[in-house]
């Protein structure tokens, strides 16, 4: 057959690009990668997020000094997780924020009812990082599943792991679910309150809505995350680490990225974010800084997180990390101290390099192929990059 005769090659722009697991690390670790990862980006509703954080923040104003003075001073870490589902459904339509908030205040129950049982029970350390696994991918299986929006699942892995401390009696069980129970209730009235400050969506002004994936794609990726936080809880307490829950959850973190620049993304800035944070809330605990403090801090804190995490993931973290680690100093005083805010680095380190590791692992041929081509697209505008 003559040259003229046969078929003509695809055009390079028509090319299926290289997607093979390699590649893919090889796109991740490009330097317009971390460059995405420094961008700035538009909040979707400046206004809404400082309501939220704001709903959050007026909760724990009122719910935690009156936990502190009441005949049960301990439970002030619990009425601290109650407050975060405030943080819920910002941008869901009037009349589902309510039933958002309220579910997200079940799951936040939940959360602390089934770690402090399994405690009380007596389950060794394995057992209860094997059920904190097993917690992280079931919570983001019903935050994508009934569209609860930011900030994730991380608030119920959040408020698993602080149960894991150690619970004497069943009464505590009680103590420790209604607290968060009571708390979480005034954050739903606080928020149905003042729903009329909350901006709503218009056809010219729309709410970012992620699409919603098939019930077999959230289910691999609800296993996935499971999976993926067992190993780095497993992995930080073969370690020594002494809160190997915080590698679960920074695993969680990253893997729950709906494409894999956007996991890499969350990496880089979480754990420069971290850094950051753990400094500051070091030179806080080195001061030993009375309840009030705390409680003053996390309410200025709630605020000021809400205001910047939808510019850049990162500067979340420089006030979540502080956030953290006060309810852990809250919750168990005795046992939080300073080196708290090194404990915090090594778990992020091992939880996000486990996460972004078996998120090339384990993506489909898709995965790799939209990374491909954004990073192809990226590389042609290096002036945004």
């Amino acid at each position: 057959m003559s040259a003229e005769s046969r078929p003509s090659a695809r055009p390079a722009a028509a090319r299926v690009p290289a997607a093979g697991r390699a590649d893919a690390a090889r796109h991740l670790l490009r330097s317009h990668q971390i460059r995405e990862s420094l961008a700035l980006a538009r909040q979707a509703s400046p206004r809404n997020a400082l309501l939220a954080g704001g709903q959050a923040a007026l909760t724990m104003a009122v719910a935690l000094p009156l936990a502190y003075v009441s005949a049960w001073p301990h439970m002030v870490g619990f009425a601290s997780l109650g407050a975060l589902v405030a943080l819920f459904g910002r941008f869901a339509p009037p009349a589902r924020r309510g039933r958002v908030v309220a579910l997200c205040a079940l799951c936040q129950c939940l959360a602390v009812l089934i770690m402090s049982t399994v405690v009380w029970l007596g389950a060794p350390l394995p057992v209860q990082l094997a059920l904190l696994a097993l917690l992280c991918g079931l919570f983001f299986l019903a935050t994508v599943s009934w569209q609860f929006g930011p900030p994730g699942a991380l608030i119920f892995a959040f408020a698993a792991g602080a149960s894991m401390g150690p619970v004497d009696a069943g009464w505590q069980i009680v103590e420790r679910t209604a607290a968060t129970a009571l708390v979480a209730g005034l954050a739903w009235l606080v928020c149905a309150s003042t729903e009329i400050v909350r901006r709503q969506a218009t056809p010219e002004a729309p709410f970012p809505v992620e699409p919603a994936r098939p019930l077999d794609h959230r289910l691999i990726a609800a296993a996935r995350i499971a999976i993926g936080s067992a190993i780095a809880a497993f992995a930080a307490d073969a370690m020594g680490a002494a809160h190997p829950a915080w590698a679960a959850m920074g695993t969680l973190a990253v893997m729950q990225g709906s494409h894999l620049h956007i996991s890499m993304n969350r990496a880089l800035q979480r754990m420069g974010g971290t850094l950051i944070g753990a400094a500051l809330v070091w030179l806080i605990m080195l001061q030993a800084p009375s309840v009030w403090t705390v409680i003053a801090l996390l309410v200025v804190l709630q605020i000021v997180t809400e205001m910047v995490i939808g510019t850049n993931y990162a500067f979340g973290q420089i006030t979540v990390t502080p956030m953290a680690l006060l309810m852990s100093y809250l919750a168990s005083p005795s046992a939080a101290g300073a080196g708290m805010a090194s404990e915090r680095v090594l778990d992020t380190l091992i939880g996000i390099s486990i996460g972004i590791v078996l998120a090339v692992l384990c993506s489909t041929l898709d995965d790799r192929v939209h990374l491909a081509h954004h990073h192809a697209a990226r590389a042609r505008r290096p002036e945004e990059g």
